[in-house]
């Protein structure tokens, strides 16, 4: 008897599953308008929020690339000795935003042997290279610095100039200065987007479910009296959530994949200008699209659910 139950049970939760997924089915086709005016909204909600996710990720992966090519090059003094360089060294090494691992020192000698392998033999610069040697040689040995936080590449430049020893820091202030705090308002901006579309298409979802609700109120109240549970009651409308937010992420999805395939060809890989480089599409519109799945999908269960909770009061 008891394995009887085991076996009906499970059984019996399918049986539940699928009348309650044929019910959301009838549900969206019996409030067919109200349905297809949630789907749109929610395919224009999402292809806003899937333009400002690519956006944002690009912008990201800017910052990223520029704070690891960006590099800060401390000068030494001409004549420190090799014991007031390690000193250098060690104290550059204890600055929090520095990245250790990629700590490059070029003594005299090698600056000068770099110098004379990029210049042409018959060029002035060759020729002063050349003439150099240890006792005459005025060049600089250097430091040079990768970060970790570009935001905070000015305390570290000036942290760096209070290093004994070390004449003069030179950076790209510029690109700190203005393309850095740009960036970073552009991701705060379509991020505070994103959050602000979630919230439009929860708005939507709910009311269509609202208004399902009230065409369906006689047929809960008789499932109410039979003692149908609470959860058996709920389900229906929970699946027409997902089913309409996962409909209206369809035609985003689309646009994703092709639009930024079709971008990125068109603009050779490059955003706006060839300093910042697009992230290739495949896997990346592949991720973006699972996200306005789950997006459609998880807004649509549970903006349904509370909608439910809320109007029924069960």
């Amino acid at each position: 008897m008891i394995q009887r139950k085991e076996v009906i049970r499970p059984m019996k939760a399918i049986r539940i599953f699928r009348r309650n997924i044929a019910s959301a089915v009838k549900s969206i086709f019996r409030n067919f308008s109200l349905s297809i005016a949630s789907i749109i909204c929610t395919t224009i909600t999402l292809t806003i929020v899937s333009l400002a996710i690519l956006a944002s990720a690009n912008v990201n992966n800017f910052t990223k690339d520029l704070e690891s090519t960006l590099t800060v090059i401390a000068y030494v003094d001409k004549d420190a000795t090799e014991e007031e360089i390690n000193i250098i060294k060690s104290k550059i090494l204890e600055i929090r935003n520095i990245k250790s691992d990629e700590l490059i020192f070029k003594d005299k000698e090698t600056i000068r042997k770099e110098t004379m392998e990029k210049s042409n033999e018959n060029s002035t610069i060759y020729a002063i290279m050349n003439t150099l040697t240890e006792e005459n040689n005025f060049l600089r040995p250097e430091f040079f610095i990768s970060v970790k936080d570009v935001n905070n590449l000015e305390a570290t430049a000036k942290s760096l100039k209070s290093i004994e020893n070390i004449v003069e820091v030179q950076y790209s202030e510029s690109v700190v200065e203005k393309m850095v705090p740009t960036f970073e308002v552009i991701k705060k901006v379509t991020i505070a987007i994103i959050v602000g579309l979630v919230c439009v298409t929860v708005f939507l979802i709910c009311n269509t479910i609202k208004l399902t609700i009230f065409a369906r109120k006689n047929e809960i109240d008789i499932m109410r009296l039979v003692g149908t549970s609470n959860f058996v009651i709920k389900l229906p409308f929970v699946i027409e959530g997902l089913f309409l937010g996962i409909i209206g992420s369809l035609i985003p999805i689309i646009v994703t994949i092709w639009g930024y395939i079709i971008a990125y060809d068109k603009l050779e890989g490059f955003f706006l200008t060839n300093f910042i480089k697009m992230i290739e599409p495949l896997p990346f519109t592949l991720y973006v699209s699972g996200i306005l799945v789950l997006i459609g999908g998880l807004v649509g269960m549970f903006g349904s659910y509370f909608t439910v909770r809320r109007h029924l009061k069960i």
